[in-house]
């Protein structure tokens, strides 16, 4: 069984080992999830499992949302998502599932939304030097500068690195050290920095990257 569960972004601080070097990590706190459904190759042609986090306002809700999570006795819950699994697992729907699960874990992957930052010039999104401030360049520093030939191909070509929508997209850090797991307040501690702002809803689950 991959193990993985739902959680929510809390911030970044540091911790200290003994010998005194700072680690900085990243505080998530990691469900308790509810197992909304469990997939199977049988009837939905591959195995995986539905799990729900956070309890949702039922007058919030929708009457699809209500009706899904009323079959296994639970609420609706704000942020759902599924768990791919290789092989069939041995849980059942309305099971309760807690950050336990990774207490024999060492690595896992986070996935979530990056900070949206709207309508953003080349410097912001891709990092350009942007143009010299002397030179007779006149309310142009900023700018990209050229995307590409003129006479041959007369047309800017795919890729060109442009202005436009930055963040806001589906990011995953992969293969973080997990420094603790506090059961008591259901909170996992991995070492880094994980996408998306301070309470922001994100995926951990166990890395598969060797």
């Amino acid at each position: 069984m991959r193990v993985g569960l739902l959680g929510r972004k809390v911030g970044m601080t540091q911790i200290y080992e003994e010998n005194g070097t700072a680690i900085p990590i990243t505080v998530v706190e990691c469900g308790p999830c509810t197992v909304l459904q469990v997939r199977t190759a049988e009837r939905d042609g591959y195995h995986a499992i539905q799990l729900g986090f956070a309890d949702k306002k039922r007058k919030s809700a929708t009457q699809a949302e209500r009706g899904h999570a009323k079959k296994v006795n639970a609420e609706p819950k704000r942020y759902v998502r599924e768990i791919r699994q290789e092989t069939p697992v041995d849980v059942t729907e309305g099971q309760t599932l807690t950050v336990e699960m990774f207490a024999d874990i060492k690595r896992v992957d986070v996935i979530g939304t990056s900070k949206g930052r709207g309508f953003s010039g080349v410097l912001k999104r891709h990092g350009f030097k942007g143009l010299r401030a002397t030179h007779g360049v006149k309310r142009m520093h900023r700018h990209p500068g050229s995307s590409g030939p003129s006479a041959d191909p007369a047309h800017t070509r795919k890729g060109i690195k442009k202005p436009g929508q930055f963040g806001n997209t589906r990011v995953t850090s992969r293969n973080l050290k997990i420094v603790r797991v506090d059961l008591t307040n259901n909170l996992l501690l991995v070492k880094g920095a994980v996408p998306g702002p301070n309470g922001g809803y994100v995926t951990i689950q166990q890395t598969n990257k060797v």
